[in-house]
């Protein structure tokens, strides 16, 4: 992939507590939570335990499992024994690449998308409360947009001393384009607006257009936007 990522404390947040992965073949958002010290703290923390964990290894799920289990078990230890820290966890949201197909691990509401063949759809699923509800019929994403548990997430890394990672694996094809993001995002944009600006912008362009309507409307979260594209796909 080709890859490019901008993150942004918005322009209400006095600090940026999302923490960016950009390894080679290994990319990520992850998204801190629990005030100031404790949300930057986490997700520089995943990411950390992740690099570590991941690289230099070829992909499988099995070490994807792994290595975000460890990553939950790190910060979950920290935030238990250091009073300061009480209540942190993080989001993460992890592509792995290899030849011909992409390994996706989610924890939390950060999201990724794959835009293959002009449309753009989530590959991710929501861990919140109006993830739920919508997928229950009870919610509509207008809905959900201004819903007073809009920011109430059920799962993430290290609120827990264990978590659920859902694993997801694509296969590449010549022309996707995968977009990483963190909720800051995807509040601001609906997904139409956000499958226009790649499709009608060139690469690089597309991510800053996309960052920069973000902070048009607001952006009233730290923002975090990583977009690759992916130019071929040996034969099988």
């Amino acid at each position: 992939m080709q890859v490019y990522s901008r993150t942004h404390r918005g322009m209400v947040r006095p600090t940026n507590q999302d923490t960016l992965l950009i390894r080679k073949n290994l990319y990520g958002v992850a998204d801190g939570m629990g005030g100031h010290l404790g949300g930057e703290t986490a997700s520089k923390l995943a990411v950390q335990v992740i690099e570590t964990m991941l690289s230099n290894k070829s992909p499988s799920e099995t070490i994807l499992r792994i290595g975000v289990e460890a990553a939950n078990r790190r910060v979950f230890e920290r935030q238990k024994y250091d009073f300061a820290l009480r209540g942190m966890g993080t989001t993460l949201t992890l592509l792995w690449e290899s030849d011909d197909t992409v390994l996706i691990a989610h924890v939390g509401d950060s999201r990724a998308y794959l835009l293959r063949g002009g449309k753009l759809r989530c590959v991710t699923d929501d861990h919140s409360v109006v993830g739920e509800l919508i997928r229950n019929n009870a919610l509509t994403p207008e809905e959900a947009k201004t819903h007073p548990y809009r920011s109430v997430i059920t799962r993430a890394i290290g609120t827990n001393p264990v978590v659920e990672v859902d694993l997801i694996q694509e296969k590449k094809k010549p022309g996707d384009v995968w977009l990483v993001c963190s909720d800051g995002l995807f509040n601001q944009l609906d997904d139409a607006e956000i499958e226009d600006i790649i499709l009608n912008s060139k690469e690089e362009g597309a991510i800053e257009r996309l960052l920069e309507l973000t902070l048009e409307r607001g952006a009233k979260d730290n923002v975090s936007i990583l977009l690759g594209y992916v130019t071929e796909v040996p034969e099988a």
